[in-house]
């Protein structure tokens, strides 16, 4: 099945998303869940580990699940369900999961607490908790850079748009076990983020994220043009035969047991 566009972060995440396969943990049996499992590379994972066990990828986007059905359907999977929702306030079904994973899913609720009470119900006592977040922004080359280059058009965060919203270990420690989670650990992982074998794909990515086009479209005819030209010099000097547009980042693999 050829690539889709909405295929783009499985190949932007590939060294960060190693370490998070490497601590899944999951057994034979498992009811495993997936949150933001986005086009469903997590979970088809999680299910090929889990058979005979069941496999639930939730995500707000009903544009991904297509996709990300579509892909289950291909590799012939038949223990995978995904479900429109918001994780946050979904309705799971109560104390059903032995695991739940997360790549880059769980850094934009509104009220992170009564997010992460709302997936732990969803699951069995001592059931383990797997997270990729994003570290703090300045320790995230990828961002800074793009805002460098971005400049005075940078536009405000909205709320619960935040992707380093979990990046202080110790607050988030606080949220989780205010949540009812314990034995809360964080494993630092730097790893590149890629953005395409090219300059010119690199830019088509990085010109179509959400606040890089807001940014671009508060802007004139020519002062876009001048401020695309800045991020194409920014993502080459980023790039290299070997590896294409690469920039430096760093993510907290968090694991966590539901309390007892």
């Amino acid at each position: 099945m050829a690539p889709s566009s909405l295929d783009f972060y499985d190949s932007e995440l590939r060294a960060h998303h190693e370490h998070l396969r490497a601590a899944y943990g999951i057994s034979h049996g498992d009811e495993v869940l997936d949150i933001g499992c986005g086009a469903g590379l997590t979970t088809r994972e999680a299910a090929r580990a889990a058979a005979p066990g069941r496999v639930v990828g939730v995500d707000v986007s009903e544009r991904m699940l297509r996709r990300a059905r579509q892909l289950t359907a291909a590799e012939r999977l038949a223990n995978v369900r995904y479900e429109h929702g918001d994780a946050q306030v979904h309705r799971f079904d109560p104390a059903r999961f032995d695991v739940a994973i997360s790549r880059f899913g769980t850094m934009f609720f509104t009220d992170p607490v009564a997010a992460f009470e709302n997936i732990a119900a969803a699951l069995r006592a001592e059931a383990r908790l797997v997270l990729l977040v994003w570290q703090r922004l300045e320790h995230n080359e990828w961002a800074r850079l793009i805002d460098a280059a971005l400049g005075d058009a940078v536009q405000p965060t909205p709320p619960g748009a935040n992707p380093f919203s979990l990046g202080n270990p110790e607050t988030t420690a606080r949220i989780l076990e205010a949540a009812d989670f314990d034995d809360v650990r964080f494993e630092e992982v730097r790893e590149p983020v890629f953005y395409g074998p090219d300059i010119d794909a690199a830019l088509d990515v990085v010109t179509g994220f959400q606040n890089t086009s807001a940014a671009l479209a508060s802007l004139s005819d020519g002062d876009a043009g001048r401020t695309v030209e800045r991020v194409r010099e920014m993502l080459a000097a980023h790039y290299s035969h070997e590896r294409g547009v690469a920039l430096d980042s760093r993510s907290w693999l968090i694991t966590a047991r539901r309390h007892r």
